[in-house]
């Protein structure tokens, strides 16, 4: 079960009093991909900014110094995901208006490989959405992507909340503290 290793991972993090360390984040990406059937470069956590105007990219740390996501976007999953608090699927996402800017930065990907379904989940913290979680799958087409997305699968990405809010809040203060 993906959650309980994640949530050892994450209590060895909170263990050592010391920020997340890049192997530590890719460890918490490895875990979540395998139990998801996803490559790691399909698994992304986001954080709401300080200002609750905009999202960022926590993993994948490649896309971080790409920008933000503006709360306000009416293409973004990421976007609605916060402002609805609400988890979704689409497993037919190139016909989704949608921005691509992120999808154009290799993680390792051929160039016609993008994000053909997907699954968005709200961070959170009491009743606040402190980020997001997204697993997806790439492909050159719907079919090369894999299996749709069910609602059990978009379960389980609900089970991990309280986990990836604490990882939120390691990375939020040892940010504070740099």
């Amino acid at each position: 079960m993906a959650a309980a290793e994640v949530e050892k991972l994450i209590d060895s993090m909170e263990k050592k009093s010391a920020p997340p360390d890049a192997e530590s984040l890719s460890e918490v990406i490895r875990q979540v991909a395998k139990h998801f059937g996803v490559q790691e470069d399909e698994v992304a956590i986001m954080e709401v900014v300080s200002s609750g105007r905009t999202l960022r990219f926590v993993i994948p740390e490649r896309l971080r110094p790409v920008g933000s996501i503006p709360l306000s976007s009416t293409t973004a999953l990421a976007a609605r995901t916060v402002r609805e608090h609400r988890s979704d699927i689409v497993n037919n996402f190139p016909i989704a208006r949608h921005a691509t800017v992120f999808e154009g930065v290799p993680l390792g990907r051929g160039s016609g490989e993008s994000i053909q379904k997907i699954m968005s989940a709200p961070i959170l913290r009491g009743k606040t959405v402190v980020g997001v979680a997204q697993i997806c799958r790439k492909g050159a087409s719907l079919s090369d992507a894999g299996p749709d997305f069910s609602s059990r699968d978009l379960s389980e990405l609900q089970k991990l909340n309280q986990t990836l809010d604490r990882l939120l809040a390691l990375c939020q203060t040892a940010e504070k503290g740099a």
